[in-house]
């Protein structure tokens, strides 16, 4: 699908309205629960435009929260977005994104990512062309049924106006983004992920990021209050340093947003501020049967019917 240049214009200046009010607001209430406050970092980019980089380290509720806004012009695509679009080699671009990751300091509360993107390519005689990608997906160390049906039944409830079939179209997207074929497991219990979104009028697309945008709060935030004061000694912290591990090696091999952003020349350090500030790999580690990390594996990182189920 294609746009006309004056309504990309329109677009691109209320996408950017609203993901720079949606950083606010992630920031402003993710904060609140700490004494310290987010450091920012305005940086530019070569080609044309930047970002605004928000991270807080070593709080009481949060080891590290990265909340990124970029908005960045260049003179070509990269691999990792024309792979699956080749006729766009050679465009210029725009790309424009909110990106955040919650790395909690506890490990009954899960690790976060959401993620909510524009772009549009152009190139002389030709027509721009635009989507829309994003979504949001949990990791938990030590899994509870109830946080999981109310992180899914949200995000059902903010595809809902756009059709019954969004949800489990995209909820089946995600489960098959975020996993991990080298080790042949899922990342996490997964959420929304899409890609590629145009094919309704701009204007629904956009509706439909905000949708989703808005709800992301309402999905992790209460988790983060029922969790955060959960007792927890060496064994559980250890376990939560193998499995970022596995955060860590999605990340650096398989993550479009990270590879986008390197093969783009960005900032690094915006870019890799999803990893978690500490980690641990094991060799050939495996839970004790009947254990509580046994039972992640065994009934959380396995697709399931989040909101169907009772």
């Amino acid at each position: 699908m294609v746009v006309s240049i004056i309504t990309e214009e329109i677009a691109v200046i209320d996408i950017e309205c609203y993901l720079q009010k949606l950083q606010n607001q992630l920031c402003e209430t993710l904060s609140s629960l700490e004494s310290i406050a987010f450091q920012e970092d305005h940086w530019t980019y070569p080609h044309g435009g930047g970002g605004r980089t928000r991270v807080l380290h070593e709080g009481r509720v949060f080891e590290s929260v990265g909340v990124n806004f970029s908005h960045v012009h260049g003179i070509s695509l990269p691999a990792s977005a024309t792979k699956e679009r080749a006729m766009l080699a050679g465009h210029s671009f725009q790309a424009m994104g909110i990106s955040v990751v919650v790395h909690p300091r506890n490990p009954y509360v899960p690790t976060s990512h959401a993620n909510f993107r524009f772009l549009c390519t152009e190139k002389p005689g030709e027509n721009p062309v635009w989507w829309f990608g994003g979504g949001y997906d949990l990791t938990p160390y030590y899994g509870f049924v109830e946080d999981c049906r109310h992180w899914h039944r949200t995000a059902e409830r903010a595809c809902r106006p756009f059709g019954s079939e969004v949800y489990p179209r995209y909820k089946k997207w995600c489960d098959d983004y975020f996993y991990l074929p080298h080790r042949q497991e899922p990342r996490g219990i997964g959420g929304l992920f899409f890609d590629d979104l145009n094919h309704w009028p701009w204007e629904r697309c956009f509706e439909f990021v905000k949708s989703v945008g808005d709800s992301y709060l309402a999905a992790y935030y209460p988790i983060i209050e029922r969790r955060q004061n959960h007792p927890y000694g060496q064994r559980e912290r250890n376990f939560q340093l193998y499995r970022r591990g596995r955060y860590v090696e999605f990340n650096l091999l398989y993550d479009r947003g990270t590879l986008f952003g390197l093969q783009t020349g960005g900032r690094t350090e915006s870019i890799l501020m999803s990893l978690p500030p500490a980690v641990a790999w094991c060799y050939h580690w495996n839970p004790e049967e009947g254990s509580s990390e046994a039972r992640l594996y065994q009934e959380f990182l396995q697709p399931r019917d989040w909101v169907k189920e009772e």
